[in-house]
């Protein structure tokens, strides 16, 4: 979408007027709003609303921080496709903070990031990656001196929302992981007073973050979230629910081994141990690598890494899940019918069956009843 020459942001000007000093067409910037608008869940038909909030954005400010963690997420949100992180960083927001991503180091930029906040406060958005230790004081992670936590509150203090980057900012990840030596925790566990969303994953979709991002510039807040805090755009429905293979599954056609027959006609991974049926996440549909391919359709079991503790929950990563239930696609329409007219008359039954004890109750309260208090309609209906 981003043409690659760089272009100073020059102070006061909004996205619009950048991306037209960038030579960026109003056909490319369309595309790019129509399909976040498409991912947010609000249609191609928002786009034109979602461009008009868009282009009179003034540069947001964003500060990152990291804590313990592998970098994947930072790696993740790096290969996002449309568009790359280095037009999301550097054309659309100010990264003025970024341990991986930027060149200086040391007090420079420790000042630099107080800087920012200061002149900030109150509007910009906080993204974390990494889990917070807790145990020995916190001492696990430091920077600068001080642990992580310190700088996850001061930074959070000023933030306008937060954005938990990955497993390890949702809720600890493998860190956190039996017997988490170190105490880790997720954002939520310490910061109890901002608005927080979790892109889940380990690591989490790269478009993902670009549409949340988007949403928030768009609307001023956050999107709506389940009740993991969870975008609902992205983690509303599970993988099996949108797995390509899951007609395999209501067959009863599974793969057995890695590399057998039924592998190799892409049958459905549920006995090789896919956490499909109990994973909320957007990986069928966004998918991977500029949508080209995903876990399961590279041929390996889900892992559930967008659930909280799937290391304890999910593990054995390669034992199956208990059954899950429903009607298989080759069921036939006889057996299902059979199966719902044994359910029907069971209803009845127990309607009939209950209406003859509610008889039963009401003639034995009339008879406690003393007569001359019976009801007159009844007395007239009995003479």
């Amino acid at each position: 979408m981003f043409l690659r020459h760089a272009e100073p942001w020059i102070d006061g000007s909004t996205l619009g007027e950048h991306l037209e000093e960038r030579g960026v067409s109003r056909r490319s910037f369309l595309e790019f709003c129509t399909e976040m608008a498409v991912v947010l869940g609000l249609g191609s038909a928002a786009a034109p609303s979602v461009a008009k909030a868009l282009e009179a954005q003034k540069r947001p400010t964003v500060i990152w921080l990291e804590m313990q963690e592998c970098t994947g997420c930072v790696e993740s949100v790096l290969r996002t496709e449309a568009p790359t992180i280095g037009d999301l960083v550097l054309d659309v927001v100010s990264l003025d903070y970024s341990e991986t991503l930027m060149a200086a180091a040391g007090h420079a930029v420790e000042k630099a990031k107080a800087d920012s906040m200061a002149r900030n406060k109150g509007g910009y958005v906080l993204i974390v990656t990494g889990s917070v230790p807790t145990k020995e004081d916190g001492i696990y992670c430091m920077v600068a001196g001080r642990t992580i936590r310190e700088h996850l509150e001061e930074a959070a203090e000023g933030a306008a929302a937060i954005i938990a980057l990955g497993a390890c900012a949702h809720w600890g990840s493998v860190q956190a992981a039996r017997p988490n030596p170190t105490g880790a925790v997720g954002v939520r566990d310490i910061i109890k007073n901002k608005p927080i969303v979790n892109i889940a994953g380990c690591p989490p979709i790269g478009d993902v973050v670009t549409a949340t991002v988007v949403h928030f510039l768009t609307f001023g807040r956050l999107p709506s979230t389940d009740r993991e805090g969870r975008p609902l755009f992205a983690y509303g429905n599970r993988i099996h629910d949108d797995c390509p293979r899951r007609a395999h599954y209501d067959a009863g056609q599974y793969v057995e081994h890695f590399d057998d027959d039924a592998a190799r006609r892409g049958w459905c991974l549920y006995q090789m141990g896919c956490k499909g049926p109990a994973t909320y996440s957007p990986c069928p549909i966004i998918q991977w690598n500029n949508r080209t391919s995903w876990p399961i359709g590279a041929g390996h079991p889900c892992i559930g890494c967008t659930e909280p503790y799937f290391w304890d929950t999910m593990t054995p990563f390669y034992r199956r899940l208990p059954e899950v239930g429903g009607f298989g696609v080759e069921e036939r329409v006889d057996t299902i019918g059979a199966s719902l007219a044994v359910g029907a008359a069971a209803g009845v039954i127990a309607h009939a069956g209950m209406t003859v004890l509610h008889q039963i109750r009401r003639r034995k309260s009339m008879k406690q009843v003393p007569e001359h208090e019976h009801p007159a309609s009844e007395e007239g209906h009995n003479g």
